[in-house]
């Protein structure tokens, strides 16, 4: 169950931080204005927050854990929001980051 928490979790800080840099991109690329720009700025505090109530109480391995989530929900964002087509590559990449996502978050370690 604390698997499923947690990844549930990392799915709630994907899309607070990448849709608040999306929402930042677009408000200064696209030239959108600054409502967007601040929705951005506030879904990237909600994200810090968000990432606080991961189970596990090591910061360096809860942010590295959500590097890989991070990396493969920013090419799921893009398709989703931009039509980005991702190559073999970049899907190859993102497969990369979640597994090491899995070693480092639920890989038994001692006293655990």
């Amino acid at each position: 169950m604390l698997v499923l928490r947690s990844l549930a979790l990392f799915l709630l800080a994907a899309v607070f931080e990448i849709g608040g840099a999306w929402l930042v991109w677009q408000g200064v690329k696209e030239h959108r204005g600054w409502v967007w720009i601040g929705a951005g700025v506030v879904a990237l505090g909600a994200y810090g927050f968000a990432a606080t109530l991961q189970p596990d109480a090591e910061f360096g391995r809860v942010l590295a854990g959500y590097g890989g989530v991070f990396v493969a929900g920013s090419i799921a964002w893009g398709m989703v929001a931009d039509g980005y087509r991702p190559d073999r590559w970049d899907v190859t990449g993102a497969l990369i980051c979640l597994a090491g996502m899995a070693v480092i978050m639920y890989a038994p370690r001692d006293g655990n």
